[in-house]
Parts: structure tokens; sequence; C-alpha cells
């Protein structure tokens, strides 16, 4: 090989390298978008939610865990009957989300633990029913972010919406809305936005949800007063093109279980 055509080679090496060096400091790579499956257990009495609530902290969530999955949030109303729980998980991937069933099938330990969820008689289950939400995050908030909140659970307040749209154009809309600065207000009022996500398969749809978190009901109740009186919310929110982008919300006021890791 000749002189040249060493130089020339060391010479694309070397401004490849550089460029390398340069876009890792010059430039931020968005993190991957998860997904979320929200799932919200009816119960009938206090038996089943005993049952309900040692087969997620003993089976379920250890098993989550060896699977490859995150925190995991567990939460039950605070203003109504202990009737609900509410489980929140976190997936990498949809691909994960998928293999779970057959991962957990897999699974020897989870299968001992779990034995008096997994092979309930008909007359005698765990639950009455559950709901299965699957959600994918905004690209403005790719990733689940548990808060550091210093109260106790009991006091602790976890704020789940929902909204709904009228139309897909719409919803899409109102994400629009959330990534281009509602996010950036929640953030800059210290509402401890835990995750958004919109709905891909779910009863209620085209729809979307998100969760915020404070360390008091009094100190949620503050924040939205802060929020709506907020000028930079006031012109968002007045801006014509997000006009009627949701046809109604539905809120849900949470505590989270000694044992949940949101």
């Amino acid at each position: 090989m000749s002189t040249n055509r060493k130089t020339g080679n060391t010479l694309i090496l070397w401004f490849f390298c550089a460029f390398i060096i340069s876009a890792s400091q010059g430039f931020s790579f968005a993190p991957k978008r998860e997904f979320y499956q929200l799932k919200i257990y009816h119960l009938k009495d206090s038996p089943q939610k005993d049952r309900l609530e040692t087969y997620l902290k003993e089976a379920y969530l250890p098993a989550l865990h060896r699977a490859g999955v995150g925190k995991v949030g567990i939460f039950k109303p605070a203003t109504e009957a202990d009737s609900l729980v509410y489980v929140l998980i976190p997936f990498k991937s949809l691909d994960q989300f998928m293999a779970l069933s057959e991962t957990l099938a897999k699974d020897k330990q989870y299968a001992s633990t779990g034995q008096d969820y997994l092979n309930a008689e008909y007359n005698n289950p765990v639950y009455k029913g559950f709901e299965s939400v699957l959600m994918e995050s905004f690209a403005g908030m790719p990733t689940l972010v548990a808060p550091k909140l210093q109260a106790s659970q009991a006091d602790r307040i976890y704020e789940l919406r929902n909204y709904e749209a009228a139309t897909e154009k719409l919803h899409e809309n109102k994400i629009s809305q959330f990534n281009n600065g509602e996010l950036d207000i929640f953030k800059r009022l210290g509402f401890n936005t835990v995750f958004c996500g919109q709905v891909k398969a779910g009863a209620k749809l085209p729809s979307m949800m998100y969760m915020t978190s404070f360390e008091s009901k009094a100190e949620r109740d503050a924040h939205w007063k802060a929020f709506s009186a907020d000028p930079a919310w006031k012109t968002l929110n007045a801006l014509p093109e997000y006009a009627h982008n949701f046809l109604r919300a539905d809120i849900y006021l949470l505590h989270p279980t000694a044992y949940s890791e949101i």
C-alpha cells in the first residue's frame, strides 16, 4: 500500500472518530418511548382484596422484575370504597409487553408463589374482573419518572387523569398541546408528573392518560389553583388551534400502597 493511501485512510479514520466524539458531546439523543399497561382490578370484598394484594406483593412484582420490568406502581382510590386496585407497569418496548405472558408461564417461582391467584377455582376467584389499558408514552415525556415525595403513603396523592376527545384529530391535537407547552408548565410548577400515555387499547377511545403526584391533597389543590392562574397556561390554552381538543376529563385521586415502587 502506498504512503499516500495509508495517509488517506488515516485521515478518514481520524475524521470519523472526531465526528463521533463531536456528535456525542454536541447532540442529545431522545430516549426511546416506553409503553405502559394499567390494570384496574375490581374487587367484591375484603378477602379478595387481601388475596390480590398478597399475590401482587409476593408473586407478581418479583416476577415482573425477573422479566426485566422496572418500578411498578400499585395504587388504591383515595376517595372511594376499597374496591379497586390500580397496577401501573412500564415496558421498555411493545415486544417486552407482548412476551410477558410467555415469560411468566416459564417462571417456576412465580407459579409457586402465585398459585392462589393462578389456580383459583371458578367459584372463588381473586377478583370480580379487571380492565387493561395499553399506552405509549408521549414524545415530550418518553419515560416514566418516579417522584421523590417525602410524605407518608397515606398522605400522598397521585392524580390519574383520562382525557377523551370527540375525534382522533382532536385527540392528537391535545397530545400536541402537552408536548408543546403544557408539560413544561407542569414541570415548572412542580407537578411531579409520573407518566403521560396515549391509549392504544382500552375501553375509552380516543383518549390519553397521565399521572401527577403530590405530598398531600392540600398541595394538589394548591398546585391546580396555581396552574389555572399561570400566565403561560392562559396563553397556551387560548390559542385557537387547541380549541375543543378534549371532550371530557375523568379524574381519579389515588394513594400508593405500602409496597408500591412509584
